[in-house]
Parts: C-alpha cells; sequence; structure tokens
C-alpha cells in the first residue's frame, strides 16, 4: 500500500505537469485559450480542448495505476468519457499508447493539424517522474490493492483553469478564484465499505519562479484507514470562537443568511464568510487551516470532487459529511456522529455522472463544534 501511495502522488505530479504544459507551451496554449472567447472560439474541433486535457490526463492516471496494479483495472474511475469525434466524424478513443510515436499519431488524429500540439503532449504522457520525498517513502501501511477503487478529478476547477486569471488576490489565505483554485484529484476508498483511504491533492498552479515565471506546484498525500491517520500536512490551528465558513460563490441567500451571524456578522454577511471557487480547493482550505468548514447545500459535488480531499485528517474529529443526512438524523434527536460520505453507492434513480452526485449537500469540518454549530444555524433554513 505504500507503494500505492507514492504511485498515487506520481501520476498526480504527471497529472500536474501536463496542466502546466498546456499553459506554458505556445503550441498547446492556443488551443486552450481559443476556448474563452464564445463565438471567437477555434471550431474545428468537435469537443474543445480543455476536455481533452482532461481526458488525457485522466487517461495517463488510468494507465499508469493500472500497469502498476493491475489489480485496480476496471476499478479506476473518472469524471471524463475517453471518446472523442473529430473533424471527420471519426470516433477516437484516447488511450496511453505503447511509444511516444504511436501517443502522438492518436492525438493528431483529434488535433489535426496541431502536429507541434500533438508531440509535446505525448512527450508529457511518456516522460518518467522522480519524487524524492523521504517522508512519503517511510510511510508503512498495510491494505491491499485489491480491496481498493480510484476516483479521478483529473482538473477540478476547469472553468478557472481555462480563464487563467493569476491577479487574483486572497482574502485570509483564501483566493476566491483564479488559475491557484485548479487542482488535480485522486482519491482511493475501499470498494466494501466505500469510505475514502488514500487521497492526494496536487496544486500544479501553487507560485511562479521569479526567475523562469514558470508556475511550480506542490502536492499533499493522506491516509485514513482504520485507527491509522496520516497526512503530509501539520495539523490545523486550533477551532477560532467564531467559525471561518468558505462557500460557493453560488451558495443561495438563506444559506448565506443562516450562517453569516455564526460568523461573527449580520445580515447574512458574517466576517468569516469566505467564498471560492472549485469544490476540491474549498475542502484543501479547510485541511490546511485556512477555513474551519466548508458548506454546500446542494448537490453539485460528485464523488471524484470529494474523495481525496476526505482522505486528509482535518484535525481530531474533522470530516466531509452529507448534510442533509447530518439534518434529519439531529431533527430526528440522533446525536450521534453524523453520516459521512461514501464512494461506492451510486445515488437510485440517476443517469450518467449524477449517479455520482453528493446529493443534499455536504460538510467538511475540521472541528465537530464547527460542525454542530453548522447544522444548528442551517436547520432553520426552508428546504434543507
Amino acid at each position: 500500500m505504500a507503494g500505492l501511495l507514492q504511485a498515487l502522488v506520481g501520476v498526480s505530479e504527471k497529472a500536474a505537469h501536463i496542466a502546466r504544459l498546456c499553459r506554458h507551451e505556445e503550441p498547446l496554449f492556443q488551443l486552450l485559450v481559443a476556448e474563452k472567447t464564445g463565438p471567437d472560439r477555434n471550431r474545428r474541433f468537435l469537443q474543445d480542448f480543455k476536455t481533452l486535457a482532461d481526458v488525457l490526463i485522466q487517461e495517463v492516471i488510468k494507465h499508469d495505476l493500472g500497469k502498476e496494479f493491475p489489480e485496480l483495472q476496471g476499478h479506476i474511475h473518472g469524471e471524463e468519457s475517453n471518446e472523442f469525434r473529430n473533424a471527420q466524424g471519426e470516433t477516437v478513443t484516447v488511450r496511453v499508447c505503447a511509444t511516444p510515436g504511436d501517443t502522438a499519431a492518436l492525438l493528431l488524429s483529434v488535433l489535426e493539424p496541431e502536429r507541434a500540439a500533438a508531440e509535446l503532449l505525448a512527450a508529457a504522457v511518456h516522460r518518467d517522474v522522480a519524487l524524492g520525498d523521504a517522508e512519503l517513502a517511510g510511510a508503512a501501511l498495510s491494505i491491499p490493492p485489491q480491496d481498493l477503487a480510484v476516483w479521478i478529478d483529473p482538473i477540478d476547477s476547469t472553468n478557472e483553469y481555462i480563464g487563467g486569471r493569476e491577479d487574483v488576490a486572497p482574502r485570509g489565505g483564501i483566493a476566491p478564484g483564479g488559475l491557484s483554485s485548479a487542482l488535480v484529484l485522486i482519491g482511493a476508498y475501499d470498494r466494501h465499505t466505500g469510505c475514502p483511504v488514500l487521497g492526494v491533492i496536487n496544486e500544479p498552479f501553487f507560485r511562479r519562479d521569479p526567475l523562469t515565471r514558470r508556475w511550480q506546484g506542490r502536492y499533499h498525500w493522506g491516509v485514513a484507514y482504520g485507527d491509522t491517520r496520516l497526512c503530509s500536512l501539520s495539523p490545523p490551528p486550533p477551532p477560532r470562537p467564531a467559525p471561518r465558513l468558505v462557500l460557493s460563490r453560488a451558495e443561495g441567500g438563506p444559506v448565506r443568511a443562516a450562517l453569516g451571524p455564526l460568523c461573527g456578522g449580520r445580515d447574512g454577511d458574517g466576517d468569516g464568510l469566505r467564498f471560492a471557487a472549485g469544490a476540491g480547493y474549498k475542502m484543501l482550505c479547510v485541511i490546511l487551516g485556512l477555513a474551519d468548514a466548508y458548506v454546500l447545500s446542494e448537490g453539485s459535488t460528485f464523488a471524484w470532487d470529494a474523495c481525496a480531499p476526505h482522505c486528509h485528517p482535518a484535525g481530531p474529529g474533522g470530516g466531509v459529511v452529507a448534510l442533509a443526512g447530518a439534518l434529519r438524523a439531529r431533527q430526528a434527536g440522533d446525536t450521534g456522529p453524523p453520516p459521512e460520505l461514501v464512494y461506492n453507492r451510486p445515488a437510485e434513480g440517476a443517469a450518467g455522472a449524477e449517479r455520482w452526485a453528493n446529493w443534499g449537500g455536504l460538510v467538511a469540518y475540521a472541528h465537530p463544534q464547527h460542525l454542530e454549530a453548522v447544522l444548528a444555524a442551517l436547520a432553520t433554513v426552508p428546504g434543507l
């Protein structure tokens, strides 16, 4: 299992390199920015390039993990379909081929005539990654890979990745949007229980090198298995008297109004309310101690968004709970631990990607007292 954790980190680093490459190398960058301009976008492709970048990262992760751990094959899941129709109407299945030349030829069948772009991507797909992380190499774990399955979010917060804003000023350490909120998320869960086990969060755009102007990334890994709780990060700070909460910018007015006073403000404008893009990024803010909880009242996140961050212990009593289920339990007088998200159980009656939505919202929290305060505040909101 320690080898699997290292493999997850390694493929996340390769994925981050591909994400950075698409923004730095001119042949790829021009394809990427063409998606931002509405009617002026590049119409040669029946699917947009940002989707190809997502799919390619996903397929690289599936290929590399499946090759090293054959027992995972068929149990590595992602957000994207890997089938494209090219400009000639032909269906192309994106995959990693045996050689860089073969992979470049396959990608060119989608990107024709952008040969330079296809070759750059193929070279990145086949590059080797060396980690040199002593703490990671020393992690001693014991769970058979054949008991696990994997969720991949190849580029979480894709719209911020495409927008590419680099000048978004953080507030209290939390960026409201921009390139820094685009993450690579890879989480492993127990096939039988659905509980999260291993997670890697990679920040491809953590900071720019002041000399080269190239982006540098960083990664975080976490383990949550039985009584084992390991994390590459330090424990979060003690709980704030008034919690700092991070929300989606699309969160509704009634939820904001209920949570604002909890954070020390009035009329739904609490001093401790923050707003950010990307479910993975908001969960990372809780893990880093920049926020005490992330609250989402709608079913707009999915298993691939939450699995990797859920594996990072955000405090001795932290976790990620299903909001609607937790509210029902409290209304029924149940004072026990609220239901945590699980990742092996598709939603009944839903189809396609919606089968894996976190219906009813979620709360990712670092301290139990803040979870209870959030649930008490939201118990007054109609419709939740």
